[in-house]
């Protein structure tokens, strides 16, 4: 026993005398780091691995002559060269320098002293007893003695650790599903513009709604996500006598809450993944939309023709996805979901009812630069922005807000996203539909859009975003379905908006969106609509 007593005391005065000269040097070149280098260091993430590598790797040495700074005529060489050559417990820099002349703090030593404790397991297990002397154990009791105080104060912070940890493992929400939420108020108004199509806009007054969403993140085996979404969102666009111009963010204008999302997604195999969407899936839960400003209302662009693509707004409801990534730089993404899944009534269920199929190559050659090539062929899903024509209204005969003929589409878009430099994001999109109706009148539609966006990442601050949309909305080009007429004129449709990230939590956007022509008729009156918008995360 008196043997183990000494072996105890004996580990940590050799291992702190050695942490005494090692964590000296650790001390000198963490506070020697400028900001001016952290700033750079966090631009390129790989820099900062490979000097933080080479700076603080130290290598194991069996003889102080291997150190080219240390002098047989140091003060100290005695005692490096007795726990070099006698202890082996001395590390050294791979330069083989050991810059013994550096300052430490007394919290720094002590963490050292803490740390030899395991020292003593090893002394043990190898029987060294012959190393321990009179001199060591003297040494020992006044380094215990000296930091008695810094010694305390770490063990109170493990012990406090540990009890938090216990608390927060005995208080958590689940073992396998995180809880998550989210709240954006929104303040808008119509700020110019009096008559589109012939009848005045009457939607002319400030309003504030909201949209919160409570969800829950399980996963089962850690590769595996089930992902529930509750919503409530009353906020609404303003009618302005045409679908451009449409808030993303907007609802049906209550506050009743229904599962809004709802997908299980799972790996198969190292490079596939699979997702089965029951409910309320767009485009975004399939492949990428190749936008930056694509934050699914709750950040980035306002509209709905700033969010992405168009095109995407074919293809919603329940049904399937699959993703297969060929490499690192090109993805196949896969995906089928209809608007009717769960009715049974004639002409509706998964099959039979509206639907959108969706075919993606993503093209992803560097860290900044995305390509997305996307074909989505649907039935009975119109357009969700663009023109009355564009979106297929005219097909709604008797006003109830369904359309009277069936029609499939057939659309095709391609988008990219370039980085030019780290604050600096060139990117835009195009898309074709062709809409062919068939029964009533029938013939075919031909509707385009396009759009360039410019995106100002970390503008003023680390984490807000600036954005610049400028396009044209979905227009008729062509058409010979009786009553559904091309639209003669172009409308432009110019977006921006500077999202400021107040804390980690809080996030405030206002944004204008300005419309020219609207409804591709140049005899409207220009419409402006603005918006603020604040989002809350939790």
């Amino acid at each position: 026993m008196q043997k183990f007593c000494k072996y105890l005391l004996v580990s940590p005065a050799i291992c702190g005398v050695m942490l005494f000269v090692n964590t000296a040097t650790f001390a000198s070149e963490t506070s020697g780091t400028s900001e001016i280098n952290q700033g750079q260091v966090l631009a390129n993430p790989d820099i900062r691995a490979t000097n933080t590598a080479q700076d603080q790797t130290m290598a194991q040495v069996t003889s102080v002559s291997q150190f080219s700074d240390v002098q047989p005529t140091d003060w100290a060489f005695q005692a490096l060269q007795s726990l070099v050559e006698r202890y082996g417990c001395i590390a050294g820099y791979p330069n083989s320098t050991y810059r013994g002349n550096r300052a430490l703090t007394r919290y720094e030593f002590a963490a050292g002293l803490n740390a030899c404790l395991d020292r003593v397991n090893e002394l043990i297990a190898t029987a060294t007893g012959d190393l321990v002397n009179k001199q060591d154990l003297a040494t020992l009791q006044k380094l215990q003695e000296d930091f008695s105080a810094e010694l305390a104060t770490l063990r109170g912070r493990v012990d406090a650790v540990e009890v938090r940890s216990a608390e927060l493992e005995a208080n958590r929400f689940s073992t396998t599903t995180k809880l998550q939420g989210e709240v954006i108020a929104v303040v808008s108004d119509v700020l110019s513009g009096n008559t589109v199509n012939g009848a005045e806009i009457t939607d002319k007054n400030t309003t504030l709604g909201l949209r919160a969403r409570i969800e829950l993140v399980t996963s089962f085996t850690g590769k595996d996500t089930l992902f529930t979404r509750i919503q409530a969102d009353n906020i609404l666009s303003p009618n302005i006598g045409t679908p451009e111009g449409n808030l993303f963010f907007a609802g049906d204008g209550t506050t009743n809450a229904f599962i809004d999302a709802l997908y299980y997604k799972f790996p198969l195999g190292e490079k596939t993944q699979v997702t089965v969407l029951a409910n309320a899936a767009a485009a975004d839960d399939i492949t990428s939309t190749v936008n930056l400003f694509d934050g699914d209302g709750s950040f980035g662009a306002l509209s709905t023709f700033g969010t992405r693509n168009p095109i995407y707004g074919q293809i919603n409801g329940a049904g399937l996805a699959v993703t297969h990534e060929f490499s690192d730089k090109l993805a196949l993404s896969l995906g089928y979901l209809s608007g009717t899944a769960n009715d049974p009534t004639l002409n509706n269920g998964l099959f039979n009812g509206s639907y959108g199929a969706l075919a993606q190559l993503t093209v992803k050659p560097n860290d900044r630069i995305s390509f997305g090539l996307t074909y989505i062929n649907s039935y009975n899903q119109p357009l969700l922005t663009g023109s009355n024509a564009a979106t297929l209204a005219p097909l709604d005969l008797d006003g109830d807000g369904a359309l009277d003929s069936r029609f499939s589409s057939n659309s095709y878009g391609v988008e990219a996203s370039i980085g030019i430099t780290d604050n600096i994001v060139l990117g835009g999109w195009a898309g074709y539909t062709n809409s062919r109706t068939l029964n009533g009148n029938r013939g075919d539609v031909d509707i385009w859009n396009y759009a360039v966006t410019l995106g100002f990442p970390d503008l003023g601050k680390q984490g807000n975003l600036a954005g610049i949309i400028a396009g044209v909305e979905p227009r008729v080009t062509s058409s010979n379905v009786p009553g559904l007429d091309r639209d003669a004129d172009t409308s432009y449709h110019l977006e921006a908006f500077y999202q400021y990230k107040l804390t980690d939590n809080i996030t405030i956007t206002p944004g204008v969106i300005w419309l020219t022509s609207p409804d591709h008729n140049n005899d409207n009156d220009d419409v402006v609509i603005g918006a603020l918008r604040t989002t809350f995360s939790f």
